[in-house]
């Protein structure tokens, strides 16, 4: 009994420092997050230099980039995969770049443009129907997660994309939760939901391969390729990556996506020109019973702008990670080789010196381009988000037809910001929407 009791004591204790640990790890991002380069190198529980300048990012991301490798937790990239763009670096990160550029090209999304628009309005009407306040940062995670799906893996048998989506949920919800392998953690069971994603991955790539499909999606790309010498990729090279895309994908999506609709919801005036503009497109659709087109989403110029303005001022990707590779000298300053540097993308963003009234939000202030390397929404230099420009053609479409057919009402609550690890308005921004009827759609936006 005696011996039970010890046990058991030993096991409290142990939990009690894991959760001390953790609870430490979790401030110190959090910390991180809201107040950047004021913190001290050491708050992070390893030596770091922080960069607020755009020319020493540009420094460490793109004129020294060779000297500076991306680094990520082992517990991270465990769960992602270790052949995942995100931790390569030199010939074999090029390589895998040229191969997702390739996927997102304008040459091949552009046929995606109706897919993607279908699934936009099946998801609005979805929230509507429901007649309830939403939580809207997770409702679009589910939107932008089909998306993805389909970008990934163009069209999918839905048995093999609801499982996909249950492994994933399981593997997102423990990402970000205390690296243990204890059998009912979060994390163990991200591991495994990781292990049958990456199950169900191969199958689709068995039967593609044994149907000889050519297509232009991510897994096309990464199926077909071979280098001059004939080598392709291996199947784990190719699960990695489009877990990695996959995860890279929703929740920043998802997460911009909420900021517009908090920002042009507080900003009637902004909402007021958006309107009018995405009326003029739809106007020309024969008020939305026409598809929409490649062409007229280039047309959303003013939608665009407010999109960049809400991307510089919620700054979905706060800093990003690097770790010196040798010793690096920076205007005087020694870096020390193992040492992390971490660029600061939302200090720059918020800089009085590059953008004026920086805490404003200006629905016109991209009027006028950002001065040189001072906007960098997602990340900079060859490391840089390669699918960019296929999230902003994602969020002109649901912005059309969020603003065009729909009104809703968000909860009155305090302002804020969550990070989860991605900075998210409070309580993922509760709201309800309805369709607009012939009686209200003319100007009426929000209750």
């Amino acid at each position: 009994m005696a011996s039970i009791l010890l046990t058991l004591t030993t096991l409290i204790l142990l939990l009690i420092v894991i959760s001390n640990v953790f609870l430490n790890r979790l401030k110190q991002w959090r910390l991180l997050c809201k107040y950047g380069a004021k913190l001290p190198p050491g708050s992070l529980g390893c030596p770091c230099i922080m960069l607020g300048s755009p020319e020493a990012a540009k420094f460490v991301l793109m004129t020294k980039a060779s000297l500076f490798k991306p680094t990520y937790p082992k517990c991270k990239e465990r769960l992602i995969g270790s052949s995942a763009i995100f931790f390569q670096q030199g010939a074999c990160h090029a390589q895998l770049r040229k191969l997702v550029q390739a996927a997102f090209s304008l040459d091949a999304v552009k046929p995606l443009v109706p897919k993607i628009e279908s699934i936009a309005i099946s998801t609005l009407d979805s929230w509507a129907t429901y007649g309830q306040f939403i939580h809207t940062f997770h409702e679009l995670k589910k939107f932008a997660f089909d998306v993805s799906v389909l970008s990934i893996f163009g069209e999918l048998d839905s048995c093999y994309e609801k499982k996909l989506k249950e492994n994933y949920i399981i593997l997102d919800r423990g990402y970000n939760s205390f690296p243990t392998m204890i059998p009912g953690t979060c994390y163990f069971n991200s591991a495994m939901a990781r292990r049958r994603m990456g199950h169900l991955i191969r199958e689709v790539m068995k039967e593609r391969r044994e149907k000889r499909l050519a297509t232009r999606n991510l897994l096309g790309c990464l199926v077909n390729f071979k280098d001059e010498d004939g080598k392709t990729l291996t199947d784990d090279q190719i699960v990695d990556n489009i877990i990695g895309v996959l995860f890279a994908a929703q929740d920043t999506t998802a997460s911009m996506l909420t900021w517009i609709l908090k920002y042009i919801t507080d900003h009637d005036e902004v909402l007021e020109k958006i309107q009018a503009e995405q009326k003029a497109i739809c106007g020309a659709n024969e008020k939305g019973r026409q598809q929409l087109t490649w062409a007229q989403t280039r047309e959303m110029q003013f939608t665009h702008k407010v999109m960049l303005e809400s991307l510089r001022m919620a700054s979905i990707i706060s800093f990003t990670y690097r770790e010196a590779a040798e010793d690096v000298l920076y205007q005087g300053y020694l870096i020390p080789k193992g040492w992390k540097v971490l660029p600061l993308f939302r200090n720059i963003h918020h800089n009085p010196a590059y953008f004026e009234d920086p805490e404003k939000f200006d629905g016109s202030r991209f009027e006028v381009g950002a001065k040189a390397h001072t906007f960098m929404p997602f990340g900079y230099g060859p490391h840089a988000c390669p699918g960019n420009e296929f999230a902003k053609l994602i969020m002109l479409i649901f912005s059309h037809h969020l603003v065009t057919q729909f009104r809703w009402e968000v909860v009155e609550c305090e302002s804020g910001v969550e990070y989860g690890p991605f900075p998210i308005p409070r309580h993922g921004l509760p709201a309800k929407f309805w369709r607009k009827t012939s009686s209200n759609s003319s100007s009426e936006t929000s209750i």
